[in-house]
């Protein structure tokens, strides 16, 4: 094994997965290039557009920012694995509805925010939603849409009791 390589133990989308990366490999390239999910976007590159947005052991984070040695041990999250057996997840399903996908560049981030904030706020007001989705960025100017995509969601994720 090549010294600055690493391996990894760490969960994708449910699944129990090894790999090894070199030490300098970011999250987002290990994700795009070597696992072949391009659902992550690359945009700015600069922790700032949260096109590359994923979880991490439920936390969002930008995966342009982050060591791909880092996911060891963890759950990783994209929005490939957000879909379950039996169709899409109350998310996805909103977006479509209320049309807050747009153009569709940054509707994986924005999704996997959105899944974070309802996980940790099943409920929440339109302010809140507005403060956490600050951090991810839609050049659409679909705001108000994803608002409501995530508002429909909420109300999806009650009633099928996710």
């Amino acid at each position: 094994m090549n010294e600055s390589m690493v391996p990894l133990r760490f969960r994708l989308n449910g699944q129990e997965c090894r790999a090894e990366v070199d030490g300098a490999d970011l999250l987002i390239d290990f994700i795009r290039d070597r696992l072949g999910l391009t659902g992550t976007k690359r945009s700015c590159d600069m922790e700032i557009c949260g096109a590359c947005t994923v979880l991490l052991d439920g936390k969002a984070i930008s995966s342009c920012s982050v060591f791909a040695f880092e996911v060891d041990g963890k759950d990783l999250l994209t929005i490939e694995g957000l879909a379950g057996r039996d169709g899409l997840h109350p998310l996805q399903q909103a977006f479509i509805e209320c049309g807050g996908f747009q153009c569709g560049f940054c509707t994986p981030g924005m999704i996997l925010l959105a899944k974070s904030l309802l996980d940790e706020n099943p409920d929440p007001t339109v302010e809140e939603i507005r403060e956490y989705m600050d951090a991810n960025i839609c050049r659409c100017t679909g705001y108000q849409m994803i608002i409501e995509s995530i508002q429909r969601a909420a109300k999806l994720t009650k009633s099928k009791g996710i």
